[in-house]
């Protein structure tokens, strides 16, 4: 799913509601994270598999981990505007739901496109994936359009909720 919104529906859905765990904004962005290998594959014309290493979860969870970490260094000058935008919620988090958010963001990102692309190896150094199955692409496109919609109700009802109680 390069360049879709796709991966952005389980990053909202998901993330608002848990962003008294982890940090939302980290989960969101992460989401869409290994979808840098095919955008720099496709500008670039590198001679690089479209969907890489970072379509693997070993790597995914590690490249989501330091991802999350470096939002993390980052909180201080981006809190204005997560709090704003109302991704994050009034609790300071540590260093953890940083981490953990950049990590599952990556993965899930991975778990959803390896059914439908047969060149992502997710198992890498397995040079198969078992979890291929281009049948369920439809599902997996019409679940992430539903959990984008989900995701913008809750995020809209949170807008509203911050008006109504100012």
């Amino acid at each position: 799913m390069p360049f879709t919104p796709y991966h952005l529906g389980p990053g909202l859905c998901l993330g608002l509601p848990l962003r008294r765990v982890i940090h939302a904004p980290t989960f969101i962005l992460a989401n869409i994270l290994p979808d840098i290998e095919p955008f720099l594959v496709l500008v670039f014309n590198l001679k690089y598999p479209l969907h890489g290493y970072l379509h693997s979860l070993l790597v995914a969870i590690l490249i989501g981990g330091i991802f999350g970490y470096a939002m993390y260094v980052i909180e201080e000058f981006m809190q204005p505007l997560y709090k704003l935008l109302l991704l994050e919620a009034h609790e300071t988090l540590g260093s953890w739901p940083f981490i953990a958010a950049g990590s599952l963001g990556a993965l899930l990102h991975v778990l959803l496109d390896a059914p439908l692309y047969s060149d992502i190896k997710p198992f890498y150094p397995l040079m198969v994936n078992p979890l291929y199955n281009p049948l369920l692409a439809s599902h997996i496109y019409t679940t992430c359009s539903l959990m984008l919609i989900t995701g913008l109700i809750y995020y809209i009802g949170l807008a509203a909720k911050t008006v109504f109680t100012r």
